[in-house]
Order: structure tokens, then C-alpha cells, then sequence
């Protein structure tokens, strides 16, 4: 089933229940996905784009949810992190540390990056292999210091 007809079923759901927090995170991404639909000209979107489009969404929240913390706002900043949850049910499950750090080591063996004029190569390969599974903080930091060793 695609991104869209899910979100449809979820929002669905949501207004039956009167989830007001549900309600609004899927209509928001029910429309960032109908402006990125609008800006490619495209009516289907593939996996690819959804899961980046997912994985924006979380990332402004986030980034929300801390500035609105550091003012003070807990208000604001827990709106945030539970749109966060209803946002992340979309992501394929989530890859563990250690699932990363055997990926990367597989990449740079493959490549056979030694150093961190290689970070740009591994970085693409890496974040291409794990899109949606993994945080690409994450992904950096530990294609960093692997190849920084």
C-alpha cells in the first residue's frame, strides 16, 4: 500500500476516534505530500520520495521540538515530539547501531575507502542503502570516526 492510501486509512481512523493530535499530523503530511506532488509535476511519488519526505517531516519537528524547548515552551515542544510518533509510523523499522556500523564496514571495505577523502562516496552508498532505516546523524557520525581511525 503507498504512503498516500495509508494516510487516508489512518485519517480516516483519526476522525472517527476525534484524535485531534493523530488528525493534524496526517493532514500534514497528507499535504506536504500533495505540495511535493504539485513541485514535481508527478501524480505517483516513489518509495524513495516518500520516505525522504517522512524523514523531512520528523526532522523539522525535531529541530521544532528543540528550539521550543530551549525558549521555555514544553507546550509547544511536547506538540512536536507526539507529532513526531503519529509521523514515524510511516518509516520502514529502524536499523540498530550495531546494524549500522556492519553496513558501513561493508561499504568502506567495498569501496576501499581509507580516509576521510572517501567520506563523500561512503556517505551516498550508505545513505542510499539504509533511506528511512537509519538517522543520517547517525549514519555520519559513524562513517566519520571509521574513517578518521
Amino acid at each position: 500500500m503507498r504512503l498516500e492510501e495509508k494516510i487516508n486509512e489512518k485519517l480516516k481512523v483519526a476522525m472517527k476516534s476525534k484524535d485531534k493530535i493523530s488528525l493534524e499530523s496526517l493532514r500534514l503530511i497528507k499535504s506536504e505530500i500533495l505540495l511535493l506532488k504539485t513541485k514535481s509535476g508527478n501524480s505517483k511519488l516513489n518509495e524513495d520520495d516518500e520516505l525522504r519526505l517522512i524523514q523531512k517531516m520528523i526532522k523539522q519537528r525535531k529541530d521544532s521540538a528543540n528550539i521550543y524547548d530551549s525558549k521555555g515552551r514544553n507546550d509547544l515542544a511536547t506538540s512536536e515530539l507526539n507529532q513526531i510518533k503519529i509521523i514515524s509510523q510511516f518509516l520502514p523499522k529502524q536499523l540498530a547501531e550495531s546494524e549500522i556500523v556492519d553496513i558501513v564496514d561493508k561499504i568502506i571495505v567495498d569501496l576501499n575507502a581509507s580516509g576521510m577523502k572517501d567520506m563523500g562516496k561512503v556517505m551516498s552508498l550508505a545513505s542510499q542503502e539504509m533511506m528511512g532505516k537509519a538517522d543520517g546523524k547517525t549514519i555520519s557520525s559513524i562513517v566519520k570516526s571509521k574513517l578518521s581511525l
